[in-house]
């Protein structure tokens, strides 16, 4: 009996799967765009022009309202796509995110690796120069960008 069962589960589990998985919507080959350093004009697309579905937008919205989210941004290629605050929250509210900077720095270290702007095995000093701590040079050459993103720079 339990052969038979087992049996049926697995031929309704690959019966029930596709062999295709759906992939996201592909993204613009266009340019990376980087925002005027001066003013807050920023160039933005539309969910629509990126071919994503515009009824899924209030619903999500209404998803990280619940979640009593207070920003919600995405970039595209450098463009704003949307930009949405919550809970009585603008671009200009000051926000404690604590840990979230941790996250921040990590993924921008990472792209700057991948884009060949600095390697993480490097000392830090080779970017920023010397002096930036009050360690004697010897112990300051010691320290890689790798340890001061697990936090293990002494």
């Amino acid at each position: 009996m339990y052969k038979i069962i087992n049996s049926l589960l697995i031929i309704l589990l690959c019966a029930s799967c596709s062999s295709e998985t759906p992939s996201p919507p592909p993204i613009p080959a266009e340019s990376m765009y980087f925002p005027p350093i001066t003013g807050d004009s920023w160039e933005t697309k539309s969910v629509a022009d990126l071919g994503w579905k515009p009824t899924a937008v209030q619903p999500l919205l209404d998803y990280l309202a619940l979640k009593n989210s207070k920003g919600f941004i995405i970039l595209v290629n450098g463009r704003i796509v949307m930009e949405n605050y919550f809970n009585g929250h603008s671009a200009t509210t000051p926000w404690y995110w604590a840990s979230a900077g941790k996250t921040l720095t990590s993924t921008l270290t990472g792209i700057a690796q991948q884009e060949g702007l600095l390697n993480i095995n490097n000392k830090v000093s080779d970017y920023i120069g010397t002096g930036w701590t009050s360690l004697p040079l010897a112990k300051e050459n010691l320290i890689t960008n790798k340890h001061l993103l697990t936090m293990t720079s002494g």
